[in-house]
C-alpha cells in the first residue's frame, strides 16, 4: 500500500514559523504562521511522519521488531500480521485474508491510502510466485544497467571477475569519466542486493572510486558482460523450508596487497534459501590464515544471531543451534577450546563470544571441504567451473532462462 502525501501528516513538537502563503493576509502586519504539521523539506518531516505511523499501528496493535524498526508485527493466536515500512510503501503480509482486509480498512481511515494489489514489483526487485516458492530478481534493473552503459549487445561471458587479476597493482592511463564508474559502481552494489555472486567483484571495484583506471573500467565492463548472459537471475525462497538458520562464512588471508588485510565473507540460508550475505576487508591485520577465519567466524555469528532474533519478532522460534560451517580445522579448534594460547591472545575480546555462544547451545560449528565451501565465491574470483559449481549450490537460478 502506498500512502498518499505522507509527510504532511507528522506532528511537529518544535516551533517552526512560516510566512504566509500566496492568497492569505494578516491584518496584524509582521505576523507569521506556526506550523502545526510537518511540511514537504522540513529536515524533521521523515521522523515526524514515522512517529505518526508507528502510532496508528501501535493502536490498531501491532509491535515494533525490535530487530528491525521498521518492521511491525500482530500476532494473535492464530492470526498474525507484519508490516514492513519504506517511507511512505508498506508491505503487508498475513496468515489471515479477512484480518489483511481488515487492517486495510483501519489504514484508509487513519491516511489516504492506495492500494497496489499483490506484491509484484518493490524498489527495483521483481517478485515472481510458482510452485516453487517467491522468486526475487533484478531483471529490469539489470537491463537498465546494460541498456545505460551501451552494452545490451555485447558478448556474455560465464564470470564476472577474472582469476588471479591484479587490479590493486594497476599503474595505467586514468578512466577519463571517473562519475561514470562511481555512478556504476553504485547500481551495481544494489544490484547484488539479489544477486550474492556479485558481492567479491563489487567489493574489489569499489576500492578504486577515487582514482579509478583504464583497467578499472575494463573490469567494471566484464560484470556487464557477466550480467548479459543472466539478467533475470536471482534466489528462491521455497515454502517448504525448515527455517533452521545456516552459514557459511570464510576469509581469503592477507588478499590486499597494499594493506595485507584479510577479506571475509559469509553466507546465511534459512532452509535451503540464501537470505543473508556479506564480503567485507577486515579492520586489522591478521597474523595468520587461522586468525583471520576466526575473525569471519565472528562477523558470521553476529550476523546469526541478528537473524534469529528477527525470525522470533516474526512469531518464529528457532529452537535448534544454529549451524556455522568454516574450511579452516584450526579456526574450529579455537572456537571450542577456550584455552590460552600465545598466537591468540591478542585477538579482541569481542570475537571470542563465538565460544559462549557454543557453550549455551546455540551455535553449532562444522569443517567443510574448501571445494564445498559456498562462502568462497564471496572472497576470491573463482574459475568457470567452480564459479559454476557454487552457483548451482546457491540455488541461484534464472527464471525467465529456457528449460
Amino acid at each position: 500500500m502506498d500512502v498518499h502525501n505522507a509527510f504532511l501528516h507528522g506532528d511537529l513538537d518544535e516551533e517552526v514559523y512560516m510566512h504566509f502563503p500566496p492568497g492569505y493576509s494578516t491584518p496584524t502586519p509582521g505576523k507569521v504562521c506556526r506550523l502545526r504539521k510537518s511540511l514537504y523539506g522540513l529536515k524533521q518531516a521523515p521522523r515526524q511522519w514515522f512517529a505518526k505511523l508507528s502510532s496508528a499501528l501501535r493502536d490498531f496493535g501491532f509491535k515494533p521488531s525490535y530487530a528491525h524498526y521498521s518492521l511491525f508485527s500482530y500476532i494473535q493466536g492464530n492470526v498474525s500480521l507484519h508490516v514492513l515500512v519504506y517511507v511512505d510503501d508498506l508491505i503487508i503480509a498475513g496468515s489471515d485474508h479477512g484480518a489483511i482486509v481488515r487492517f486495510k480498512t483501519y489504514l484508509s481511515t487513519c491516511f489516504y491510502m492506495k492500494d497496489l494489489g499483490v506484491l509484484k514489483y518493490f524498489l527495483g526487485i521483481d517478485v515472481a510466485r510458482g510452485p516453487e516458492g517467491i522468486f526475487l530478481c533484478q531483471r529490469k534493473y539489470s537491463l537498465d544497467i546494460l541498456t545505460e552503459a551501451g552494452m545490451l549487445g555485447c558478448k556474455p561471458i560465464d564470470t564476472p571477475m577474472e582469476q588471479n587479476h591484479r587490479l590493486a597493482y594497476a599503474s595505467g592511463e586514468p578512466f577519463e569519466h571517473p562519475d561514470q564508474y562511481r555512478r556504476l559502481v553504485g547500481r551495481l552494489v544494489y544490484l547484488s542486493v539479489t544477486r550474492p555472486e556479485l558481492s567479491y567483484s563489487v567489493h574489489t571495484l569499489a576500492q578504486f572510486l577515487s582514482d579509478p583506471q583504464v583497467t578499472h573500467w575494463d573490469a567494471e565492463l566484464r560484470v556487464l558482460r557477466y550480467l548479459k548472459g543472466s539478467p533475470g537471475q536471482g534466489i528462491l525462497l521455497r515454502p517448504v523450508s525448515d527455517l533452521c538458520l545456516t552459514a557459511f562464512c570464510d576469509s581469503d588471508w592477507a588478499a590486499c596487497p597494499l594493506t595485507r588485510r584479510s577479506l571475509s565473507g559469509y553466507l546465511v540460508f534459512l532452509g535451503r534459501s540464501p537470505v543473508s550475505w556479506k564480503t567485507k576487508k577486515q579492520p586489522t591485520v591478521s597474523r595468520s590464515s587461522a586468525e583471520a577465519e576466526y575473525r569471519s567466524m565472528a562477523v558470521a555469528t553476529c550476523e546469526l544471531k541478528w537473524l534469529k532474533s528477527l525470525l522470533f519478532s516474526l512469531g518464529v522460534l528457532h529452537s535448534q543451534p544454529m549451524k556455522l560451517f568454516c574450511d579452516s580445522q584450526s579456526a574450529l579448534h579455537i572456537a571450542k577450546n577456550p584455552v590460552f594460547h600465545d598466537r591468540t591472545k591478542h585477538i579482541e575480546v569481542d570475537c571470542h563470544f563465538i565460544r559462549d555462544e557454543l557453550v549455551r547451545g546455540n551455535l553449532s560449528t562444522s569443517y567443510v571441504p574448501t571445494v564445498h565451501q559456498l562462502a568462497d565465491i564471496l572472497t576470491k574470483a573463482l574459475g568457470r567451473q567452480q564459479f559454476g559449481f557454487l552457483l548451482r549450490k546457491l540455488d541461484i537460478r534464472d527464471l525467465h532462462a529456457p528449460t
